[in-house]
């Protein structure tokens, strides 16, 4: 049997996916999470095969969850389950390790199809995503975790003086990163930055 484990702060959903997978033969349900440090505790104590993880959650997002499931626990597959039929999140998502996105209104058979092809070591897309991410290929910029730290502060406000004090590099540096991040989102100023960086869920 697969093992599956459901990380979704909204109970409608949970509820719905969980009656789906109980009934389900071929998979056991392992849990099911609102958020994604109850889920990081069972995993650090239980492995399993697949966790289907909601974007939005309220103590982080699922690009960065699925970064840490991937880093920790690579042979786990993960699969976004999502309201947002956004391309240049879905490719995040992707890039950050997950190997399926689906929307939330998947039917029950889509969803058992996609978690059984995913343990085949298939890729699964709702079909709307399939259409949306073949416009969206090169749109997301490549970002470094040292412009992501970047960002990040200048999203809580902080001067340039004040992200160098903070990340212990010249504000010459954090300029050259600030400029960089421009370029690369291919926005003109800071405000702009911060906005399209926060959608697309860098921040």
């Amino acid at each position: 049997m697969i093992s599956v484990i459901i990380i979704d702060d909204h109970p409608l959903v949970l509820n719905g996916f969980e009656f789906i997978l109980k009934n389900t033969s071929t998979i056991e349900l392992r849990g099911s999470f609102s958020n994604a440090k109850d889920a990081f505790d069972f995993l650090a104590i239980e492995t399993v095969d697949v966790i289907l993880v909601d974007i939005n959650m309220p103590d982080m997002n699922g690009i960065d969850a699925t970064e840490i499931i991937k880093k920790e626990y690579p042979d786990t597959q993960v699969i976004a389950i999502s309201n947002l039929n956004e391309g240049s999140i879905a490719l995040r998502m992707l890039k950050a390790g997950a190997v399926g996105y689906l929307l939330k209104n998947v039917s029950a058979d889509e969803l058992i199809e996609g978690i059984e092809a995913v343990m085949r070591g298939e890729q699964v897309l709702s079909k709307e995503m399939t259409f949306i991410l073949t416009d969206k290929q090169d749109e997301i910029p490549t970002v470094s975790q040292r412009e992501r730290e970047v960002l990040a502060l200048m999203a809580q406000g902080h001067t340039t003086p004040k992200i160098g004090e903070l990340m212990f590099i010249s504000p010459l540096t954090v300029e050259s990163h600030r400029r960089n991040l421009l370029q690369k989102f291919g926005v003109a100023n800071s405000a702009s930055l911060i906005h399209k960086a926060t959608e697309m869920k860098f921040i």
